[in-house]
C-alpha cells in the first residue's frame, strides 16, 4: 500500500473582518488555500455573522475550518492577515488615513506578538506602505517577515488595461507599478511587455495608450470607492494568491510593499519592489533595472512615504 504523506495543516488569521478582511476570507476557503481560517474582530457579532455565512459556502469548496476565534488563536498561525483600521472615504486619500489607523494598527501587532512570533503578517489596511513599517516596528520581528500587499493589486490592473488597450489577453501581459502604494505609484514601462516584448516595440503601440492605462490604474481606487464605496473584491484576490504563495513557498515574484535597505537608493523605508515571496516571507528584493526617469519619479515616491510616515509619528 503506498505511503501517502497527511497534508500539512496551515492556518491563516484575518484580522479586520470590513469589506476586504471578509472578502479576502471567503476568496481563500472558496480556493483551498489554508486548512483553517479564523476571523478576528472587535465587533464579535459582526465576526461571528462573516464567519457563519462563509461556513454556508463550504460544501461547495474544498474542506476548510473557519471560526470566529481571538488573538490567543494566532498561536498556531503561519499568516496572520491585517484588514483592521478606518476605511478610505470617497475624495480621501491613503496617506490621509495614516495617523488614526497607525495607533489602530499598533494595538493590533502588539495583541499577535503575545501569542506568536513566528507567523508571516501579510498588512493590507492603507495607508499600506505607512501600516506596513509601524507593523514591522511593533512587532520587532525580521524584515522578511512583515510585509504589505503593496501594489501587487495595482500591477493587476495595470496588466488588464494594457491588455484592453493593446487587445491582448491580460494573462500574456507583462507589466508592474512600483513605488507608494498610493497616487505617487510608478508604472514601470522599460519592464512593460507582451510574451517578452517590451509594449513599445508593438506594431499597435500607443503612447498616450499606455498612458491612459497608468492613469486609469492609480485612480481606479477612487473611481471605486465613489461608485460604490470600497474596493474588495481585486485586493481579496491579491491577498489569497500571496498567501497561497507562502504557505506552498512557491518563490513568486510579486510588487509587494517590504522595508529597504538601500535597494534602489531607498532605505528605512517600506516601498514596493518586485520580490520573491516564499514560506519565511520575503525571500529576497530584485535589483531591476530602471530607466533614470523611473529612478527619479521612485525616488519621489520613497520621499512622499517618508514624510506622510514623519507627519504620523512613526519611527
Amino acid at each position: 500500500m503506498p505511503n501517502f504523506k497527511k497534508a500539512e495543516s496551515t492556518r491563516v488569521v484575518v484580522i479586520g473582518t470590513g469589506f476586504v478582511g471578509s472578502t479576502a476570507a471567503y476568496t481563500m476557503m472558496i480556493q483551498g488555500v489554508a486548512s483553517e481560517i479564523v476571523l478576528i474582530d472587535v465587533n464579535q457579532n459582526k465576526c461571528e455573522g462573516e464567519a457563519l455565512d462563509i461556513e454556508h459556502a463550504i460544501s461547495f469548496a474544498p474542506e476548510t475550518k473557519v471560526w470566529a476565534g481571538e488573538y490567543r488563536d494566532c498561536k498556531d498561525a503561519d499568516v496572520v492577515v491585517i484588514a483592521a483600521g478606518i476605511n478610505q472615504k470617497p475624495g480621501q486619500t491613503r496617506l490621509e488615513l495614516a495617523q488614526t489607523n497607525v495607533k489602530i494598527i499598533t494595538d493590533v501587532v502588539k495583541n499577535i506578538c503575545k501569542y506568536t512570533k513566528d507567523a508571516i503578517i501579510l498588512m493590507v489596511t492603507n495607508p499600506l506602505d505607512v501600516l506596513t513599517y509601524t507593523a514591522l516596528k511593533a512587532s520587532g520581528f525580521p524584515k522578511n517577515q512583515v510585509f504589505g500587499t503593496g501594489t501587487t493589486l495595482d500591477s493587476s490592473r495595470f496588466r488588464y488595461l494594457l491588455g484592453k488597450k493593446f487587445g491582448v489577453d491580460p494573462h500574456s501581459v507583462g507589466g508592474y507599478l512600483i513605488g507608494e502604494h498610493g497616487d505617487s505609484e510608478l508604472a514601470v514601462y522599460s519592464h512593460a511587455n507582451v510574451m517578452g516584448e517590451n509594449i513599445t516595440s508593438l506594431p499597435d503601440y500607443d503612447k498616450n495608450a499606455a498612458e491612459a492605462a497608468y492613469v486609469r490604474t492609480r485612480d481606479s481606487a477612487q473611481e471605486i470607492i465613489c461608485k460604490k464605496g470600497a474596493t474588495y473584491y481585486g485586493i481579496a484576490a491579491a491577498v489569497s494568491r500571496i498567501v497561497r504563495s507562502i504557505l506552498n513557498d512557491e518563490d513568486h515574484a510579486y510588487s509587494v510593499s517590504s522595508l529597504m535597505d538601500g535597494e534602489q537608493g531607498a532605505k528605512d523605508v517600506c516601498v514596493s519592489l518586485p520580490s520573491i515571496v516564499g514560506r519565511t516571507g520575503i525571500k529576497r528584493v530584485l535589483d531591476i533595472k530602471l530607466s533614470a526617469d523611473e529612478k527619479k519619479k521612485f525616488q519621489k515616491s520613497v520621499q512622499i512615504i517618508r514624510k506622510s510616515l514623519d507627519a504620523a509619528g512613526v519611527k
